[in-house]
């Protein structure tokens, strides 16, 4: 990975040393439906990948009420943690939400991290469009690595159909992840 431009426009965050690409769209517009076929093909091909998963609401319930961390965070415990033979949950009270860039500073043992939304955040985006009146870009042309979309715009980034998820791994692999 040593001499491989993890952040290809002027500016770009370094807050990692593993690569970061964000999947942005509006709502509907199927980035998880599209994460939920490239990170497969990605594991496929050897790489190990996190995701980090933007929800703008606040109060949002991950655990299942009146289990035993359920009832502990109640308690006021500022974090609690679930440990399994499998598997590690840990859950952080928090006022406002942190910026990406101190999320991602605890994630190890990946090769690539994909987020989910974050569509402010300056990282290299795929952004994807689906039945939407509002046509590409998002945000800044310079941080748009692809376009996913069943249509096709006058934009000097590479585009993908919804389908073509080995032509948009194989621009994540060649951009952000030769070894």
């Amino acid at each position: 990975m040593v001499g491989v431009p993890r952040y290809p426009f002027p500016g770009g965050p370094t807050v990692s040393d593993i690569p970061i690409v964000s999947i942005v769209g509006f709502s509907d517009s199927g980035k998880t439906t599209l994460l939920e076929r490239l990170i497969p093909e990605l594991r496929r091909r050897g790489y190990r990948v996190a995701v980090v998963k933007h929800h703008p609401h606040p109060g949002v319930e991950t655990d299942a009420p009146g289990t035993d961390t359920w009832r502990l965070a109640r308690a006021g415990a500022e974090q609690v943690a679930l440990v399994t033979p499998d598997q590690v949950v840990h859950w952080k009270r928090r006022e406002g939400e942190p910026p990406l860039s101190e999320v991602v500073a605890e994630i190890r043992g990946v090769d690539l991290i994909l987020t989910e939304g974050f569509k402010k955040e300056r990282f290299p985006k795929v952004e994807v469009h689906r039945n939407t009146d509002f046509p590409p870009p998002i945000g800044p042309l310079e941080e748009v690595v692809a376009i996913v979309s069943d249509r096709r715009f006058d934009l000097p980034v590479p585009q993908f159909d919804p389908d073509d998820v080995q032509g948009l791994a194989d621009l994540i692999e060649e951009r952000f992840l030769r070894r």
